[in-house]
């Protein structure tokens, strides 16, 4: 198993009060699936992705990759945030080679790492862009940039986090499209969370659909039997795809009942 995520419980401790957040996650991911983590605000998406990516450290249980347990932040997963988080004192170029320099000062000489940049900027077409500042290009240019500098590092798993959550309809619509076509070239493991269920549908092998919380856990498991490259204007009549979007939508408007009942 590439990506194993074991048992995992999360409980955050603030004076005497003891909130838990996760219990008992177990999921298996495949080299080279994407798989999105969806469900209601609060339910500890974002808390299970930074257990992954070592920037939050498990209760009990814990992460294995390739066969090794990971509790720190490494290179190896790579975090996209809604918020794009970068430098803005830095160009686009810079905010890449950074990231370049930063895994690969060892092992590639100047003019590789050079190279390397630029080929990442236009895997997400922004070479065009590479002297310009954040403050100058648009928001979903600024995620590209993100995308870019997280795959930059080669990194084994590539962690998102809402990545399109703060963009416009259009704009995410064509990103999303990118994320696909890159996944497609690359076949990297990706693992996004999200609370949208046509982003889910469209960019996933499977969907990990979490209860609420506190205690969330994992309520449901779906597989995307939809083959790829995925167009999303055939596939808002694919019978698949239909099948898929209700079940999600089911699964998450039962939960949000049962909290509104409670």
């Amino acid at each position: 198993m590439y990506l194993k995520i074991d048992h995992v419980d999360k409980t955050f401790q603030r004076g005497s009060q003891r909130t838990e957040v996760l219990r008992g996650i177990t999921l298996d991911i495949e080299k080279g699936e994407y798989v999105s983590i969806i469900g209601h605000s609060g339910c500890g998406k974002s808390t299970l992705l930074n257990i992954v990516a070592g920037l939050t450290n498990a209760t009990n249980g814990g992460i294995i990759l390739e066969g090794r347990q990971v509790d720190e932040p490494g290179p190896d997963r790579a975090v996209v945030f809604q918020n794009h988080s970068l430098l803005p004192w830095l160009t686009v170029y810079d905010n890449v080679r950074l990231a370049v320099d930063k895994v690969f000062w060892k092992t590639k000489s100047r003019a590789e790492r050079d190279a390397w940049t630029l080929h990442n900027l236009d895997l997400v077409q922004m070479v065009h862009a590479k002297d310009k500042r954040p403050a100058e290009i648009s928001g979903g240019m600024k995620q590209r940039v993100g995308i870019a500098r997280a795959l930059a590092m080669e990194p084994k798993v590539l962690l998102l986090d809402e990545p399109f959550g703060a963009l416009d309809a259009l704009t995410r619509a064509h990103l999303q499209d990118s994320v696909m076509a890159l996944h497609q070239k690359l076949g990297n493991t990706v693992m996004m969370i999200t609370h949208d269920v046509d982003e889910a549908v469209l960019l996933s092998d499977r969907i990990v659909m979490m209860t609420n919380g506190p205690a969330a856990t994992i309520g449901d498991v779906l597989e995307v039997p939809l083959a790829h490259p995925r167009k999303r204007l055939e596939l808002v009549s694919d019978p698949a795809y239909i099948k898929c979007r209700a079940a999600v939508l089911k699964f998450l408007y039962e939960r949000h009942r049962y909290v509104e009942a409670a």
